[in-house]
């Protein structure tokens, strides 16, 4: 059996710059960061001749065609894989949180089947073959961050060329300011999970006809991300947390379904009571809120007069890593 651990990631700036749909307009540019909190592919042969996939559901299939998983069945056709395999997911958690779940997943599908039959792919490769599955194949309405920073971990800016060329940078900063800004988030889940394919395909739709008003939007805040970049050169939390407030703030005018007002009031609580800036991680509509503070204590203590559930991790230098071979 062979194990793979892929990180799931926080977005920092740029979200939404990096769909094809902008990209091959402007170019885009992501900054994010990888978490220790991950999803875990496993492959093994089958002792009988059929596909054994665990996930969410449990599905016994005898040929790739018949798989209803559309990911692992256009993966594996991908990878022209040979042989009866089974194929486990576990997730630290849950899919439709805004955490690049999908994305991900792809990574680490990938990842193990190559290590299974003894391929070794670069993280480049890793990632640019699960944007072609999940962008290409698949269709879906998706970037090309979720792959990369998955597939490189760290915290990285991913500069998208129009063409599609896609490069993943260490974002140079201080390790006290790493630290700091590490110990800085804190993130809560709103208590609703959502498909990010809504808002994200309804901004294909929109800057594919050239929106005036969402396109504007994306500028603005590809100008964050390069904002933000000298700003964490220069190692000011607070300065951050005003681009980030200025972020969600034009992110909240490119769908009606990127907020609601129990969302909005979870903001305006967490902002009147320690925290600096706060935005929602991810396509929006749900999952986490992340908060930036330096007084982690006060707005944590604040915090559970809502009874949130928190998410406590630090960030994630590995990437998508192979765990065993047994």
């Amino acid at each position: 059996m062979f194990l793979c651990r892929s990180p799931l990631r926080i977005s920092i700036a740029g979200g939404g710059t990096d769909l094809p749909s902008y990209y091959k307009l402007k170019g885009g540019l992501v900054i994010s960061a990888a978490i220790n909190k991950y999803i875990y592919v496993s492959v093994n042969k089958t002792w009988k001749k059929s596909f054994l996939l665990k996930y969410s559901e449990i599905e016994k299939r005898k040929t790739i065609s018949s798989i209803k998983h559309n990911a692992i069945r256009e993966t594996m056709n991908f990878l022209n894989v040979p042989d009866y395999l089974e194929i486990s997911s576990i997730s630290d958690v849950p899919a439709g949180t805004g955490l690049g779940s999908s994305g991900t997943f792809l990574v680490g599908l990938i990842n193990v089947i190559n290590s299974f039959y003894n391929k070794n792919l670069s993280r480049y490769e890793l990632a640019d073959n699960a944007c072609k599955i999940e962008m290409e194949i698949l269709k879906e309405p998706s970037g090309k961050q979720d792959p990369f920073i998955s597939s490189y971990g760290g915290l990285k800016i991913i500069k998208i060329s129009k063409n599609g060329k896609t490069r993943a940078e260490d974002l140079k900063i201080s390790q006290d300011f790493s630290q700091e800004l590490d110990e800085s988030f804190l993130t809560y889940f709103t208590g609703y999970t959502r498909q990010s394919k809504k808002i994200l395909g309804e901004q294909e739709k929109k800057t594919k006809k050239r929106n005036k008003e969402l396109i504007e939007s994306l500028d603005f805040v590809k100008d964050i991300a390069n904002e933000t970049i000298s700003v964490f050169k220069s190692g000011s939390i607070e300065d951050y947390a005003s681009l980030m407030n200025e972020h969600w703030n034009y992110k909240m005018k490119r769908s009606k379904n990127m907020s609601s007002n129990s969302i909005n009031n979870l903001i305006e609580y967490g902002l009147k009571n320690g925290a600096l800036g706060a935005k929602l991680i991810g396509a929006g509509g749900g999952g986490f809120v992340l908060f930036i503070t330096k007084d982690k204590l006060k707005l944590r203590s604040k915090m559970k007069n809502l009874k949130l559930q928190e998410l406590k991790y630090n960030f994630d230098y590995d990437g998508s890593v192979i765990l065993g071979r047994n």
